[in-house]
């Protein structure tokens, strides 16, 4: 902060100063201080009496902005309410070591302008205006520019040496995750509390899993995203009405869910320079191929495959394809498949989703007239899906996760091999967000299911080793079940005769 003492009344023939003094950080306590010791016999030799000192503390010389006591003194300077005439400075670094060396020069001009003289007290050249000390002190005034480029060149690559492997350099550890100290044998020493810092240079920081209600907060935010559908806004007002807090005791946010959602450290990667903010200067986002990375670094407390789902999720969502993006890729589709249909459209990698189509266009029906294609099935069976939701309530079911083996399977279809994998591998890679429909075991057991829709989206979970599956569950008729089932069954696919007379001798039955 700076601080400002007070001139002295007496009167006095000797030429009356102001001293600048300027520590760069708060480890440099003793900086002034030696600062002031030289300036202070500088002017004794020369009977110079200081009468008024500005100090800015833990200040950066790298742009004026913040060095309020620099700021302070200029300003008195200019209005011509200082009450001296000679600024004594230690050297010419201490006015700043802007990368614009003119940008010293002109703070040096103003002073010089007004009649204000400025001394360097421990420089070895006498600053008389003369072209010799001119020269030197621009070569001085670049030389203090370049020391910084230097220095922010040597931290970052001293940065980047312990980045890679694995250390932490600097910031929070974020819900779930702590910061441990290691010694200089890489031995865990304590875990730091927030606030906290090491305390000798050869300490290392890394990440370390941290309270076990914290972990699987944040292996909920994962399920709900990925299995539920649910966005962060849902989620951090979920979490807030369960009156769950984050690890600083605050509630949730959009930011703070998709920081969990997105940020590697919680699968155990360390990644910075993802950012930067070089000599002061603009906040850039750098390239992916600049990151400093060291993959594998902690204790991961996410599945990296979940990670990469979500990230695959985010990407998606983010991109906006125009109207003649998303018919093309529509036409593109119908042409690769023979076909076109709403899971035909969910389950295909690149395209956007049928809804995304309905919503855009009015109806998917109106999509495809507008790429000339004419589905060749029935679509009545949306008007009788739409009438059993409203009969049932499932529009408003909450979504559940339900295990695999509670779920029994009636009138199970085939597929071919090309149509079962499908599903798999788009769940593998970008997760599902429609959930199967299940109706209670009319058994009467709590924990059965027996399954309404969704049969291929329950098998993908299978195939890729998941144990759970996220469900609507409805109250339905075993008639109900099997008309539900049955109209699903007849719409997805062309059907010989054959079959179509077993699935209506089913509901005849």
């Amino acid at each position: 902060m700076a601080r400002a003492s007070r001139p002295s009344s007496e009167r006095t023939d000797r030429l009356l100063a102001a001293d600048d003094v300027r520590m760069s950080t708060e480890h440099q306590q003793y900086s002034t201080r030696n600062q002031a010791q030289t300036i202070r016999d500088y002017a004794k030799r020369r009977g110079i009496r200081i009468v008024r000192t500005y100090s800015d503390g833990a200040k950066s010389g790298l742009v004026i902005g913040g060095r309020m006591a620099l700021q302070q003194m200029i300003a008195n300077v200019d209005s011509g309410a200082a009450e001296f005439s000679v600024i004594l400075v230690y050297d010419v670094t201490r006015w700043g070591r802007f990368q614009d060396a003119d940008e010293s020069a002109y703070d040096e001009y103003r002073c010089r302008k007004v009649g204000m003289q400025v001394a360097y007290c421990a420089e070895l050249f006498e600053d008389d205006g003369l072209p010799t000390s001119t020269i030197v002190k621009s070569v001085k005034r670049a030389m203090a520019g370049e020391y910084s480029r230097e220095l922010s060149v040597k931290v970052f690559a001293g940065q980047c040496c312990l980045i890679e492997p694995g250390y932490r350099q600097g910031g929070t550890a974020g819900v779930g995750l702590r910061r441990a100290l290691l010694n200089d044998r890489g031995e865990v020493k304590t875990e730091l509390n927030r606030g906290e810092h090491k305390s000798l240079q050869t300490d290392r920081v890394v990440l370390v899993p941290g309270p076990d209600d914290e972990v699987r907060t944040v292996r909920r935010i994962y399920d709900r995203f990925l299995m539920l559908g649910r966005i962060e806004d849902e989620i951090a007002a979920e979490f807030n009405a369960r009156g769950i807090l984050t690890d600083l005791g605050r509630a949730w946010t959009r930011a703070t869910v998709r920081q969990i959602l997105t940020n590697e450290k919680y699968i155990g990667n360390n990644v910075c320079n993802r950012r930067s903010v070089k000599l002061r200067r603009k906040r850039v986002a750098n390239a992916p191929d600049i990151w400093i990375r060291a993959d594998g670094a902690f204790e991961a407390i996410v599945d990296p495959r979940r990670f990469r789902q979500v990230q695959a999720v985010v990407a998606a969502r983010n991109r906006r394809f125009s109207d003649e993006e998303m018919l093309e890729r529509l036409t593109r589709l119908f042409q690769r498949h023979g076909d076109i249909s709403g899971p035909v459209i969910d389950e295909a990698e690149g395209t956007p989703s049928s809804g995304a189509y309905a919503h855009r266009f009015g109806s998917l029906l109106r999509a495809y007239s507008l790429v000339g294609v004419t589905p060749d099935r029935d679509y009545r069976y949306i008007e009788a899906n739409r009438l059993l939701r409203q009969m049932h309530g499932e529009a408003g079911t909450e979504v559940q996760i339900v295990p695999i083996a509670a779920i029994t399977v009636e009138n199970p279809r085939e597929r071919s091999e090309k149509t079962f994998r499908a599903p798999v591998d788009s769940i593998g890679k970008v997760g599902r967000k429609k959930p199967i429909t299940l109706a209670q075991d009319d058994a009467g057991a709590a924990d059965g299911y027996r399954l309404v829709c969704g049969q291929g989206r329950m098998e993908a979970y299978i195939a890729l080793g998941e144990t759970h599956v996220p469900a609507s569950v409805v109250d339905a008729t075993e008639v109900e079940r099997l008309l539900r089932s049955v109209i699903e069954k007849i719409a997805r696919r062309q059907q010989r005769p054959l079959e179509l007379r077993e699935d209506v001798a089913i509901l005849r039955d």
